[in-house]
């Protein structure tokens, strides 16, 4: 059920990054509408939206519920402000300055700057970098799968101490629930094979990823602002192919600009 009178403006794209936030929203039942910023046009970088995320990045949300218009940027950011104002019966959080409280921020920030940044590279020098450099290639697969034995550790020492017998669908990172901190980690383990990394290698990753894919809310906030298609484009190797390659083509197109630019 939608919260009351919420009055929420999602920018965004079909990114891990934008579907965190596309999710939370849809877990919480809350109320908004999307503007879908085309990234590969650079929308991103127009002077309206730095006005919304001076960082230039999707995504943002502007909250207009109580009459004035509050911008938020930064994933993690506006996941805990969308839970700080709005989840008061702690679906998918735990109360401010509890001990489960602070562990969500703590694997919150974990993946904001390990698995975001690393499997992000991973993609880049995998599928749109110009040339196939091996030593990037290597290194930063092998950091994200680094990190999802890390988060498959955290897993399977939850099924062992916390998860109860009645809790099937678990175990969540923190405490008997899933939180934020699982969405935000979903958001992009969801795409590890576009990254070049295969996730059944990770049993309690595995379970878990399949676990949160089949939840309803998670389905709806995958399509926002577009259908979420790209897991049908791998099945084939000339899709994949030709989607890395329009990608390519913009992302290098921006990379050189910045470097103009940024000398």
């Amino acid at each position: 059920m939608a919260a009351p009178g919420a009055d929420i403006h999602l920018y965004t794209a079909g990114t891990p990054n934008g579907h965190k936030i596309s999710i939370t929203l849809e877990e919480l039942g809350l109320k908004y509408k999307t503007t879908h910023i085309d990234i590969s046009k650079n929308v991103q970088k127009e002077d309206w939206f730095l006005k919304i995320n001076p960082n230039g990045r999707i995504p943002a949300i502007v909250d207009s519920t109580d009459g004035k218009e509050k911008s938020i940027f930064e994933g993690a950011a506006i996941m805990l402000y969308l839970c700080q104002k709005y989840d008061k019966e702690e679906k998918i959080s735990y109360a401010f300055d509890s001990d489960e409280y602070w562990e969500v921020v703590e694997w919150l920030v974990w993946m904001q700057s390990g698995i975001g940044p690393m499997q992000g590279q991973a993609n880049h020098f995998y599928r749109y970098a110009p040339e196939k450099i091996e030593y990037g290639i290597k290194r930063y697969q092998t950091e994200t799968k680094r990190l999802y034995q890390v988060l498959d550790d955290r897993l399977a020492s939850q099924a062992s101490t916390v998860l109860s017998p009645s809790a099937a669908s678990g175990p969540w990172i923190v405490g008997k629930k899933m939180t934020i901190a699982d969405l935000a980690c979903f958001s992009w383990i969801n795409l590890a094979e576009w990254a070049g990394v295969e996730v059944d290698q990770f049993k309690y990753v595995k379970k878990w990823l399949d676990t949160i894919n089949e939840r309803p809310a998670v389905k709806k906030g995958l399509d926002v602002p577009e259908k979420f298609t790209i897991k049908e484009t791998m099945k084939s190797k000339e899709e994949q192919e030709k989607y890395a390659k329009h990608h390519s083509e913009w992302i290098m197109k921006g990379q050189n600009a910045d470097q103009v630019k940024h000398k």
